[in-house]
């Protein structure tokens, strides 16, 4: 297993590397001069912006730029905010805990909805309750993420208020955010499962677990959803980075603290430091999650362990 995880962080290196270089190229290509951002709303003169411009390093050629930056990156360095003057590594390590507190509801939500509503449509297949389950799943996917937040703002914050409608302490503050962000994976979980579930209930070896007598809940759940989850697990892996970007907008609609606010300040100002660290990081964590994502086919898939 050693090996294995060694080999694929090394993978990751020219992942993160190709990363860095598209964003940090993306940025400096795009219309706009960063050092009217700087300047602010007052009127300034060539002769300011060039001060700017020197004073923040943009006056240097993109390669002198780019070298200068992933020298920082090596060094844990990601530079320093153009308009809050902070290292950009302080201001999104205080804001990742909570994005990262979003995205982890957001998870449990997903696999626990999309797995009840997968395996009873399974289970009771071509019945009403598959139907119903099926039109869950359907609403999951149509309904964009900002729609069903508002909906669900207005509904059970300002007309019933059970929840609250800001705010990021305490539990109930999240399970509204939570639930806006995993219910989109949910309900692409819950028709992956219900197909898995479907197809490996026809296999051989579920049928002779059935004729040796054992009850139906440990062949459905030993057997059979065991052997189904390996299509899942692979789906939440790809799906995590979708999630984090759910969070990030989420948290703009119930005004919690996170990357999603520094990031869409950021992008406003065009902070290059703060928007190059914050997709950096993000690429981290997706590298990280997908790892994670393959070592657990082991637990799973015992094949795979002894392979």
């Amino acid at each position: 297993m050693g090996p294995y995880i060694a080999r694929r962080l090394l993978q990751a290196i020219p992942v993160l590397f190709g990363i860095s270089v598209f964003t940090f190229l993306i940025l400096h290509l795009v219309p706009g001069d960063p050092a009217l951002a700087l300047a602010g709303d007052r009127p300034v003169s060539d002769a300011e912006l060039d001060e700017i411009r020197v004073a923040y390093g943009l006056d240097r050629p993109l390669l002198e730029q780019y070298t200068s930056y992933i020298g920082g990156v090596l060094q844990g360095d990601l530079g320093q905010g153009f308009h809050s003057r902070r290292p950009v590594a302080e201001s999104i390590s205080e804001a990742l805990t909570p994005t990262l507190q979003l995205a982890l509801a957001g998870v449990i939500v997903a696999v626990v909805l999309g797995l009840v509503l997968g395996i009873t449509a399974a289970l009771f297949h071509n019945s009403w309750i598959d139907s119903l389950a099926m039109v869950i799943a359907l609403l999951g996917v149509s309904v964009p993420v900002f729609y069903l937040g508002l909906l669900l703002l207005f509904f059970l914050s300002f007309q019933i208020q059970i929840f609250p409608a800001t705010g990021s302490e305490g539990i109930r503050n999240l399970i509204l955010p939570g639930f806006v962000v995993g219910f989109s994976s949910a309900a692409y979980i819950a028709r992956l499962v219900r197909s898995s579930m479907l197809e490996t209930m026809r296999q051989d070896y579920v049928v002779t677990a059935r004729s040796k007598g054992l009850r139906e809940r440990v062949v459905v759940t030993r057997h059979a959803l065991r052997n189904a989850l390996i299509p899942t697990i692979t789906f939440m892996g790809l799906q995590f980075a979708g999630l984090l970007g759910g969070a990030i907008v989420t948290e703009q609609i119930f005004s919690r603290p996170g990357l999603g606010r520094i990031a869409i300040s950021a992008i406003n100002n065009r902070d290059f430091p703060v928007i190059q660290g914050i997709v950096l990081v993000a690429a981290v964590v997706y590298v990280v999650v997908n790892l994670l994502v393959d070592l657990s086919y082991a637990v799973f898939d015992p094949r795979i362990r002894y392979g």
